[in-house]
């Protein structure tokens, strides 16, 4: 078995989060993609804008329609500060039978060795599915030199240049801006219902 992982806090999940995760199923001919749900992102400065309870209903709304699509809670029922080795760590006790693909960035691979303890996180990686937008420029040869090994357990997704985060949403949103085509219709109606990154 063939399983993605894609972490992140999902504040909102938007349809950029959708468009890379099929990339990525569909390229890496993965069997499954686990979307791992992050509390509170240490990296981030550990503060989410909507709570764990409307982000995970978020999610679950917007991955319903994709049997390849399921979320786990590892980051969830466990207290933090959660680290990707850690969770890498429990993935692999948990999914022993499985080929585990981490999905991220260009930049965050860049930042890889900034990370907590990356060289167990690399070490519990069958691969790291590194989602290239068009144009950037990742050095290899220099990560390389700081993680023994990564080379051969890059592998890399083409994906297209979709300029929609989290931060531009919830900006057009607290200024009230319209934001309907950026996140699933479910979703949309749930930040609506909620009163969700209103100023």
């Amino acid at each position: 078995m063939k399983l993605g992982i894609f972490g992140g806090t999902f504040d909102p999940p938007h349809l950029a989060h959708l468009i890379l995760a099929s990339e990525a199923h569909y390229q890496l001919e993965l069997d499954l993609v686990l979307w791992v749900l992050t509390r509170n992102p240490p990296h981030k400065g550990g503060i989410s804008k909507a709570s764990v309870d409307d982000r995970l209903n978020m999610l679950s709304s917007a991955i319903a329609d994709n049997q390849a699509f399921e979320i786990s809670r590892i980051e969830i029922d466990r207290p933090g500060p959660h680290f990707a080795a850690d969770t890498m760590g429990m993935l692999v006790d948990q999914f022993t039978q499985a080929e585990l693909f981490y999905l991220m960035g260009g930049d965050s691979l860049r930042d890889l060795p900034t990370w907590e303890r990356p060289s167990e996180f690399l070490a519990a990686c069958h691969a790291v599915g590194v989602m290239r937008r068009p144009g950037d420029n990742i050095d290899l040869s220099k990560l390389e030199a700081h993680l023994p090994g990564i080379t051969q357990k890059v592998s890399i997704v083409e994906t297209p240049l979709i300029e929609i985060s989290g931060t531009l949403i919830r900006g057009y949103i607290s200024e009230g801006k319209p934001f309907l085509y950026y996140l699933p219709d479910r979703v949309y109606k749930i930040v609506l219902k909620r009163g969700l990154y209103r100023s």
